[in-house]
């Protein structure tokens, strides 16, 4: 099975490569933000809850998420593999993900690792905006906040995945097609 991380921070094209990726390699898209603004758009009480936290731009506490990470794996048990989309975003979170997955015997393939400079971040955040009415991207005090939290909480599994030789650096700057030739080339090593 092919578990893949797509990591890197808010704005670097993790949504879009990851549809591609999910065409390619016929894999489970699971995205914690898409999750999370499904239950928010239903009301349901997990839903109210992260709007709290993602408003003020932090992290959904880890028992929410590891929770809906949970079900949608057991849901999906005849899957290729997973591609995590905006999970893990902490080194608890990581070893939580670990620990579920090797329960299951399906361990993490590779992490993924877009990198993108910091303006092209911003740039891309305040675009989104205008297209999705998401009201994190229009805000560019809760995009820089979103930013320094990813670099903060959530870089730091870099040195995770890499101290386990998964860690794969990809250049998030170019087309579209660029950076997922780029992806495809990490994923193929490790299949």
């Amino acid at each position: 099975m092919l578990n893949l991380v797509l990591f890197g921070p808010p704005g670097a094209g993790k949504g879009t490569q990851a549809e591609k990726l999910i065409e390619k390699y016929r894999l489970v898209h699971l995205s914690t933000g898409d999750i999370l603004r499904s239950e928010i758009k239903n009301q349901t009480d997990l839903g109210l809850e992260a709007k709290r936290f993602m408003e003020k731009g932090e992290l959904v506490s880890n028992e929410v998420v590891i929770g809906m990470i949970n079900s949608k794996i057991s849901q999906n048990k005849g899957a290729n593999g997973f591609i995590f989309d905006g999970f893990p975003r902490t080194i608890p979170q990581a070893e939580a993900l670990d620990r579920l997955l090797n329960e299951k015997g399906t361990p993490i393939s590779v992490m993924l690792s877009l990198e993108v400079e910091h303006d092209e971040l911003v740039k891309r955040l305040l675009n989104r905006g205008k297209d999705s009415g998401r009201p994190d991207d229009k805000d560019i005090s809760v995009i820089e906040t979103r930013i320094n939290v990813y670099h903060k909480e959530t870089s730091p599994l870099v040195d995770y995945y890499a101290g386990q030789g998964k860690h794969r650096g990809i250049p998030g700057m170019g087309s579209i097609d660029e950076i997922f030739e780029r992806l495809c080339e990490a994923v193929d090593e490790v299949k």
